[in-house]
């Protein structure tokens, strides 16, 4: 095996939460990205796959550990490492040509080169005559091509590319990872690797050679999933279908665990504090009456194919409606509790009823009720939040605020005057 192009060794990655307290993202993370490869990255939201990228790229510097390019350790940006955004990044009042001249400026390059260097870039990815064209008047397609090209340009060793094709329709996708995919075989030119991170696990199986799987909090890499299939890969084959499956079942088992905790070691811990999965309503209604349409109990997989929804967030979305207890996990599927069964059969008013019954069963949402009591029915949101950040320091306080807010409102729970800040009793 030919020596590593990049290299991480006992990574971690920290950073500072409220009143100063360390919240860690990575843990013990050793990866390599060797020559001509597609290394692809998957885990759920909040897993630290944009934050690895960074630390590749020299954005960001491990708190503990080291990162390694061609075995020197790797102080400040690396020169071999060009990254495309997932919101494009691109500067609106440049054209095309210029968004992708001004890396090659900052690199103090004779004008002609930045000249040369910056068209063809623009002609590896299909925008010849676009040149002059602002950000404002393209697709979001086009957009991305033009951080592609902007960071072709400057002739990386290593494409790191987050979650590039998440803010575009789905045709479009497809043409864009083809383009992707010739740039990257022509094997006189670099980028020598791409690492990819990806919500799609068809994606991921579509186009790399590894998937390096991310889980846990603190996150660490649960494993490798190499990608025997030859290129180019068919995604309705059976071999695609089983590896699709099997790294399915690898996060699934991650995310969803069947595991029950005995009695006797919980009898002695405290209530714990839930973090809630940050999807409304809507989202958790739809997965209900889906499941209902399939007869009440389905696969997650199929949940995501059929429904079209990222298999990240059908995950993040059965994680919200089983700790409602209207729906549970056995093995890799999602089936109804009696609780959810009943759900179905009531009125909407009803609904909101038992909806409401079920947000006092988690210990947020009692918190809160608490608090109202205290404060003789106003609460400011700048407590609120400042409760949160101290009962759930490793989450993101203002999302948990939304979040707890929208599931409330639907229970009629309590109501959020966004006039005033102030948390009132419905």
């Amino acid at each position: 095996m030919s020596a590593p192009i990049c290299e991480l060794r006992g990574v971690q990655k920290s950073f500072q939460g409220p009143k100063g307290k360390e919240i860690r993202v990575l843990e013990d993370v050793n990866l390599k990205v060797l020559q001509d490869e597609i290394l692809a990255i998957v885990g759920p939201n909040g897993s630290g796959k944009s934050t690895l990228l960074r630390l590749m790229a020299g954005l960001a510097e491990p708190t503990r550990g080291e990162i390694r390019f061609h075995r020197q350790r790797l102080v400040g940006l690396n020169p071999g490492v060009a990254m495309v955004f997932q919101d494009f990044a691109l500067y609106p009042w440049m054209t095309v040509e210029q968004n992708v001249r001004v890396v090659l400026q900052a690199r103090d390059l004779p004008d002609e080169e930045v000249r040369q260097k910056a068209h063809e870039a623009i002609r590896k990815v299909g925008l010849e005559g676009f040149e002059e064209a602002y950000p404002r008047e393209l697709s979001r397609g086009s957009k991305q091509r033009v951080g592609v090209a902007r960071a072709l340009a400057v002739d990386p060793e290593i494409l790191v590319m987050d979650e590039p094709f998440s803010q575009v329709d789905a045709l479009t996708a497809e043409a864009l990872r083809a383009e992707i995919l010739d740039i990257w075989e022509d094997a006189e030119r670099n980028p020598s690797s791409i690492v990819l991170v990806s919500h799609s696990l068809r994606e991921a199986v579509l186009l790399a050679d590894r998937i390096v799987v991310l889980s846990g909090n603190p996150s660490h890499i649960r494993t490798i999933l190499p990608v025997p299939l030859s290129r180019p890969r068919n995604p309705r084959s059976p071999e695609f279908m089983r590896l699709v499956d099997k790294l399915h079942d690898i996060i699934t088992s991650a995310e969803l665990p069947d595991v029950e905790v005995s009695a006797p070691s919980m009898a002695n811990l405290p209530e714990p504090i839930e973090p809630l999965p940050h999807v409304g309503s809507p989202d958790i209604l739809g997965l209900m009456e889906f499941l209902e349409a399939q007869g009440g109990q389905c696969d997650l997989f199929v949940v995501a194919s059929q429904t079209h929804v990222p298999f990240e967030f059908v995950l993040t979305t059965v994680k919200a409606a089983e700790m409602l207890d209207f729906v549970d996990t056995p093995k890799r599927s999602v089936k109804f509790t009696d609780i959810g069964k009943r759900f179905l059969t009531l009125d909407m008013d009803a609904r909101k009823d038992l909806w409401r019954e079920q947000l006092l069963k988690l210990r947020l949402f009692r918190v809160v009720m608490e608090l109202l009591d205290l404060r003789e029915g106003r609460l400011h949101k700048e407590e609120l939040l400042h409760e949160i950040a101290h009962r759930l320091p490793t989450e993101n306080a203002e999302q948990t605020f939304g979040t707890l807010v929208a599931w409330a409102r639907f229970g009629e729970l309590f109501a959020y005057r966004e006039d005033e800040a102030v948390i009132t009793p419905e």
